[in-house]
């Protein structure tokens, strides 16, 4: 794994343990090699990741759409910024850079962006491992809803495995090297195909 995106809050959130998470993540990225891929902000959890790396001495490369470009206060010393047309443009950017995909806090834009990038793996359109930084629990909300689909025959048993989650970074990311994505369906594309 040489590139990993990470969705998180561009608020820095109620608990100093939510900044120290992201710093801690950031550190774990440079010891491994790995560079950095995120929304490009300098401010709340994007940003104390991104100092983090770049501090250690890692690379970091930011996707902002145009717009967002001053509202969310583009970092200015990263490795690189892609400044994109809008919000499609940017994950699919990520996800087209990316690796895998780690989700950290954040609001219902980090979420969104965690869910699309879940629902994709589900319908086999990428086999790139998708991890929850469960930092002070606050995913745990979310596992519990996960287990409610599959209870409910929402989602599939196998697709549990797709949401994997640990509070420490260097546990999530040794379980991204021994991710083995689920078989999932077929879909015809084409014609052709049938």
């Amino acid at each position: 794994m040489k590139k990993l995106a990470v969705f998180c809050g561009s608020s820095p959130g109620a608990s100093e343990s939510y900044i120290l998470g992201a710093k801690n993540l950031g550190k774990e990225f440079v010891k491994r090699d790995i560079t950095l891929v995120y929304g490009g902000a300098s401010v709340g959890l994007m940003g104390a990741i991104a100092d983090t790396v770049i501090k250690e001495g890692g690379n970091v490369i930011g996707v902002m759409p145009s717009f967002l470009e001053k509202k969310e206060i583009a970092h200015k010393c990263l490795t690189e910024l892609i400044v994109v047309d809008s919000m499609h443009e940017r994950k699919t950017k990520m996800s087209d850079l990316a690796d895998g995909f780690i989700a950290l806090p954040g609001g219902p834009g980090t979420m969104e962006e965690y869910f699309e990038i879940f629902t994709w793996s589900q319908l086999g359109l990428h086999q790139k491992p998708c991890g929850l930084l469960n930092i002070n629990h606050f995913f745990d909300p979310l596992l519990a809803l996960f287990k409610h689909m599959t209870k409910e025959q929402f989602l599939n048993e196998k697709y549990l495995s797709i949401a994997m989650s640990d509070p420490n970074p260097s546990r999530l990311l040794d379980q991204f090297y021994a991710f083995e994505p689920p078989k999932v369906k077929t879909y015809i594309t084409s014609k052709d195909e049938t």
